[in-house]
């Protein structure tokens, strides 16, 4: 398996944009040398545009679909929207936390989290960011990252809760999660802290975008005990990726076959895991053991 970092992933609009610039530039028939002449830009230039590696410009989009001759002026607009798309994506609103969001190498996984139309995660042993009330966020983070100050840890916590608004908009992802059961037994902060996160988890369960199950002790070894991961699927023809963490950075994987890898694993693990019915009767359990 091949371990691919990746700090900043390009973002879906650029990733679709650099497909269709490709595909408009073979069906012409040209190569990048023959459009690099054309256009007076590098061949360097437009295959790091080709691959997602650079951004681009109206200006420049423009000239290459002048040099593809596509008139289609509906074509032209979509394809723009999505140079449009991409620039404004530059300033996210994660942007104002750079300092501590770089730091911790959390600003690639927002950028995809946030284009997302549906997640899978799994979490073996910490309840998933998004599902997170804020003092539990603030007391795992404190436990977490002892090298940063008590801002830093403050910033992150309101990174996490901002993330949360995914949820809660007009068009949300759906959300697929299996959390084992250390996860839940394990206490963060006070016996308080956690009965009013199982009760958190229990008001989200409700809603009908967001799908949770529980993995059992009793259910024994599984095929997640590598550690956690998020399955991001985005709008055609945008590629499923995976986002896995460990504690000096961050893994994105695009390969088709690493994806279809964790896909697998985590069918078997929702495969085991109780159903969304049960998850709820056990929460309650875990909730009122905690009073």
């Amino acid at each position: 398996m091949t371990w691919k970092k990746s700090v900043m992933p390009k973002s879906v609009y650029r990733r679709q944009l650099a497909a269709r610039l490709r595909e408009l530039r073979e069906d012409s028939e040209l190569t990048l040398a023959e459009v690099s002449g054309r256009v007076e830009v590098s061949a360097g230039s437009l295959s790091r545009i080709e691959t997602g590696d650079r951004g681009t410009t109206p200006v420049l989009v423009k000239a290459l679909l002048d040099c593809y001759g596509v008139n289609d002026e509906a074509v032209r607009e979509d394809i723009l929207d999505l140079v449009r798309a991409d620039q404004a994506r530059k300033r996210p609103w994660w942007k104002k936390y750079a300092a501590v969001v770089n730091t911790t190498q959390y600003g690639g996984y927002l950028t995809l989290e946030s284009s997302a139309v549906s997640m899978r995660s799994y979490e073996p042993l910490l309840i998933p960011g998004l599902l997170q009330t804020e003092d539990y966020a603030r007391a795992i983070i404190t436990e977490m990252r002892s090298d940063l100050t008590a801002r830093q840890v403050e910033a992150l916590v309101k990174v996490r809760l901002r993330r949360q608004e995914l949820l809660r908009g007009e068009a949300p992802p759906k959300l697929w999660v299996v959390i084992d059961e250390a996860a839940i037994r394990r206490h963060v902060g006070s016996a308080e802290v956690m009965r009013q996160q199982i009760e958190h988890l229990l008001a989200t369960c409700e809603q009908p975008h967001v799908t949770m199950q529980f993995l059992a002790f009793e259910l024994g070894g599984h095929a997640g005990l590598y550690g956690s991961f998020v399955l991001m699927d985005f709008p055609n023809p945008t590629p499923e990726v995976v986002w896995t963490e460990n504690l000096t950075n961050s893994v994105c994987f695009e390969d088709p076959k690493d994806v279809e890898r964790y896909a697998d694993v985590f069918d078997h693990l929702r495969a085991r895991a109780l159903g969304p019915s049960e998850t709820r009767r056990r929460f309650r359990e875990l909730s009122k053991e905690l009073e």
